[in-house]
């Protein structure tokens, strides 16, 4: 379960409560002339921050970019619960002192959970018409393989249909959630070059190359000996 608090920063709750100055009372208007002049001088306050003051324009680049941005204005976390009875088994927050591999799991419960709601999606609803396709970036590329393949059973119990672009060294996370790869080649830099295989191929080819190293490697420690 997601959950979500107002941030505490002073300078987002400032902007807010600014914002809700300037929109007070609109609705019901008012003939008060001086009434106007205030509401006016509001809002120019705020504008004449978002273009930045005369020698005060790098850091009212820096406080537009951030409190103009809303991800800023709540603080995530994610709570773990039992079904049985509905008890807190883990709790997931960026500021609970968590280790990386929690907040990793955080973010992907997020991400699982925002992905549910932008598509529309209904939990354990295989034979859905909702869109369910995703593309991730080397999204597992520095994260843990037991976040890695937290996320990946998120988005399965999902029933998501992903495109993963990874290095080949997290391979082995993702091999038992999908149904093919595609190689990916660059020589020299000139012309990419791409190879499509179903992973019982793969895994075929696989088992081989690892059969020929090891023949070799034995070979190797036979001829030192």
């Amino acid at each position: 379960m997601l959950e979500s608090q107002p941030s505490p920063d002073a300078e987002i709750r400032d902007f807010q409560q600014g914002l809700r100055a300037c929109t007070a009372g609109v609705v019901t208007g008012s003939e008060d002339a001086q009434y106007s002049e205030a509401r006016f001088l509001q809002v120019k306050a705020i504008i004449d921050r978002f273009r930045g003051r005369e020698g005060l324009s790098e850091q009212d680049r820096r406080w537009t970019a951030k409190v103009t941005d809303v991800r800023n204005w709540f603080l995530f976390a994610a709570s773990e619960r039992w079904r049985e009875d509905h008890s807190e088994h883990e709790h997931y927050s960026d500021s609970g002192g968590k280790s990386g591999g929690q907040k990793e799991k955080l973010a992907y419960t997020i991400l699982a959970a925002s992905l549910a709601y932008q598509f529309g999606l209904e939990w354990g609803a295989v034979r859905s018409r909702s869109f369910r396709f995703v593309v991730i970036d080397e999204a597992f590329g520095r994260g843990s393989d037991e976040s890695a393949q937290y996320g990946l059973k998120l988005f399965q119990q999902l029933n998501l249909q992903l495109l993963i672009v990874t290095p080949l060294q997290k391979i082995h996370i993702i091999e038992p959630f999908v149904s093919s790869v595609g190689f990916v080649h660059n020589d020299g830099g000139r012309a990419s070059r791409l190879r499509n295989l179903p992973i019982e191929e793969y895994r075929v080819q696989k088992d081989t190359v690892s059969t020929k190293v090891a023949a070799q490697e034995n070979s190797r420690d036979m001829d030192a000996s």
